[in-house]
């Protein structure tokens, strides 16, 4: 999926309502192989094991290892830097809980090589800060599906703005019961070089 217009950073791209189907472990189990292939491509998993369908076109949008919007724990999905017609709109598929890996084709040098389960748990302090620097663009670009946001949300979204502490982590859309992390797996394998985190990488499915 593709910009048809400028999105500046911290602009909100996608909101996750009540129109979105949900798919509960149960439900899912009932459906035949083939929709649930169908199931699988095109939902991702929340922090309580539910697959959601996007009834809109977010379902359509790729992974990318420096994707620009990204999930935060508020609910929606906003731009982690500006997004410039023609460009390709991408996220993070490591925030939705995943099952097994996904293998990645690029051509960058510096591409993950696929997307793993145990990525949420090793990337989410980098997410966060992203997130962040993206909220505090907040009320300086238009928000045309801030309308959209439930009054509780948006509490907790004003809750953050008068005190950053109270900031909900995209960790919180973890499904802990779905994946067990290895031991061995630290979150300080998250390294600076240069200023830069080198596990922030770049690849477009």
């Amino acid at each position: 999926m593709f910009a048809t217009a400028f999105i500046p950073e911290g602009t909100i791209v996608y909101i996750k309502d009540s129109l979105e189907i949900e798919v509960s472990p149960e439900e899912y189990l009932k459906h035949s192989k083939e929709v649930q292939e169908q199931i699988e491509k095109y939902s991702y998993i929340d922090e309580k094991g539910y697959r959601i369908i996007s009834w809109d076109f977010a379902k359509y949008v790729n992974h990318c290892c420096n994707c620009n919007t990204i999930s935060t724990g508020y609910g929606f999905e906003i731009a982690i830097r500006d997004i410039y017609p023609g460009e390709q709109i991408t996220d993070e598929y490591g925030i939705f809980n995943l099952e097994n890996p996904i293998k990645l084709l690029c051509n960058e040098s510096i591409c993950r090589k696929e997307v793993k389960p145990e990525d949420f748990d090793l990337y989410y302090p980098v997410w966060d800060e992203k997130i962040k620097q993206a909220l505090s663009k907040f009320f300086y670009v238009d928000q045309p599906l801030q309308g959209f946001i439930d009054t509780g949300t948006h509490k907790q979204l004003m809750d953050y703005f008068q005190d950053s502490q109270k900031y909900k982590s995209v960790y919180t859309l973890r499904n802990k019961e779905l994946v067990e992390v290895p031991n061995n797996l630290k979150k300080s394998k998250i390294i600076k070089s240069n200023g830069h985190l080198t596990n922030d990488l770049e690849m477009t499915e």
